[in-house]
């Protein structure tokens, strides 16, 4: 076993994947929560299935990752890379619905207004925010100077403690 320090923070790919699943944790359950608060469905045009908002949340989670990897290159990455993935995920949302609507059959006038109801009503802003604080727990990990969690004896060049 050799004394080499490990690398400080997490590699920018791993943070991708990590803050991609609080992304598509937070999304999903704070439009759950605010659909249920307001008594209000996420895509209120009818007869559309679930298809447009599957679509729209992958298509939002495929770009909030590709911003997110993206704004990561930098050395030490910004907090301000949140802002642009926010974007991504309420942009990739949008037309993930439009998408998802032509996927599910629905003409591309109703594909529209289910994206236009997305846009204004309170689930574009909902994935937005998603984006957002998902993005800072992205940007947090890579920028993160820690190491692991170590036992007192480990840098001890004796070992262990002796049991008495």
């Amino acid at each position: 076993m050799t004394n080499e320090p490990r690398p400080a923070g997490v590699t920018p790919p791993v943070a991708v994947v990590f803050a991609s699943v609080v992304f598509i944790a937070l999304s999903i359950a704070a439009l759950g929560v605010v659909s249920l608060v307001l008594d209000a469905d996420v895509i209120p045009v009818r007869g559309l299935g679930a298809v447009p908002g599957v679509i729209g949340q992958l298509a939002a989670l495929a770009s909030f990752a590709g911003v997110l990897l993206w704004g990561l290159r930098a050395a030490p990455p910004s907090y301000l890379t949140a802002v642009p993935c926010g974007i991504a995920a309420y942009v990739g949302e949008v037309a993930g619905v439009v998408v998802g609507a032509l996927v599910s059959g629905a003409d591309f006038a109703r594909g529209v207004a289910a994206a236009g109801s997305v846009a204004v009503g309170f689930a574009g802003p909902v994935v937005a925010g998603a984006g957002f604080a998902a993005a800072l727990f992205g940007v947090f990990l890579v920028r993160a100077r820690t190491t692991g969690p170590r036992w007192s004896w480990e840098d001890d060049e004796h070992g262990p403690p002796d049991a008495r």
